[in-house]
C-alpha cells in the first residue's frame, strides 16, 4: 500500500495540524497557576481530556467554543477553585489564538496538488476559520461538528464525510485518514473500514495528553510523526 494509492485526504485539524496541546496549555497553565494550583503540563492535559469528551457527548449540538467554556467551569470544580465565567469564554474564544504546528502549512501546500483534502474537525464553523488561515486555506473541503450534529469519536462524523466525497465521486476506498488522536479518530475511521495515517505528534512524550487513553491501540496502516515526513513520503512516491 503507498500514499499515492488514494484520491483523497480527510484530516483531523486540532492535535494533527494545530498545536492544539500548547495552545490548550497556553491557556490553562497560566490561569491555574494565578490561582495557586501547581500542575504539571501532563495533568492539566489528562483533566482537560477527563472532562471536554464527556461534554461533547452529553451536548453534541453544543458549539465547540460552548463545549470550551463548559470545560473551563468543570475544570475550575474539578480544582476546587471558584468558576470564572470571563475566563470560561475566553478559553472558548482561544481556538483562534492557538498555533499551527510549523510543518503543517507547507506539507498541505504540497499534498493539496496531489489529492483532493477535506478537514473533517471538532470545532464550529467559525472558530475553525482563524486556523484555516495559518494552515494556508488548502482544504477543497471542511465538515465541522457543527454541520455533522456530533463530535468524534461518533462515527457519524466519519460517515459524513464519506458520503459527502462520494457525492464528489471519491469512494470510501480511495480515503486516507490523516490523524494524530487514536480515540478520536483512528478507532471509529478503522470500525468503518477506512484507511488511516497516524501522524504521531506525541511520539516520545508520557501519557496520552489531551485525549482518552486507550488500552488497546487500533492497527493504523501508516504511521508518521510530522505532516513534513508525509509529504516527504508522497514525494519519494513519486521520484522526487
Amino acid at each position: 500500500m503507498r500514499i499515492s494509492d488514494f484520491k483523497a485526504m480527510t484530516f483531523d485539524v486540532y492535535g494533527t495540524l494545530i498545536d492544539w496541546e500548547a495552545g490548550l496549555l497556553g491557556e490553562l497553565k497560566p490561569w491555574a497557576a494565578k490561582r495557586g494550583l501547581k500542575l504539571g503540563d501532563g495533568a492539566i492535559l489528562e483533566a482537560f481530556a477527563q472532562i471536554e469528551s464527556p461534554v461533547q457527548a452529553e451536548s453534541p449540538r453544543m458549539l465547540y467554543r460552548d463545549v470550551l467554556a463548559e470545560t473551563h467551569r468543570r475544570l475550575a470544580k474539578a480544582w476546587g477553585v471558584a468558576a470564572d465565567e470571563a475566563a470560561a469564554r475566553g478559553f472558548g474564544a482561544s481556538i483562534a489564538r492557538w498555533p499551527a504546528f510549523p510543518d503543517s502549512a507547507a506539507a498541505l501546500g504540497y499534498l493539496k496538488d496531489h489529492f483532493t483534502l477535506a478537514a473533517l474537525s471538532n470545532v464550529d464553523d467559525a472558530s475553525i476559520q482563524p486556523s484555516l488561515d495559518k494552515l494556508g486555506r488548502p482544504f477543497h473541503h471542511v465538515f465541522t461538528a457543527q454541520q455533522i450534529g456530533s463530535y468524534k469519536p461518533d462515527r457519524r462524523n466519519f460517515e459524513y464525510a464519506i458520503a459527502k466525497l462520494g457525492l464528489a465521486g471519491i469512494a470510501k476506498k480511495d480515503i486516507l485518514h490523516v490523524a494524530q488522536s487514536l480515540f478520536h479518530d483512528h478507532v471509529p475511521a478503522q470500525a468503518l473500514g477506512m484507511t488511516s495515517a497516524w501522524i504521531d505528534r506525541r511520539a516520545g512524550k508520557a501519557g496520552a495528553g489531551a485525549t482518552a487513553p486507550l488500552k488497546n491501540p487500533p492497527k493504523v496502516q501508516f504511521r508518521f510523526e510530522s505532516m513534513a515526513a508525509l509529504a516527504a513520503a508522497h514525494r519519494a512516491e513519486a521520484g522526487g
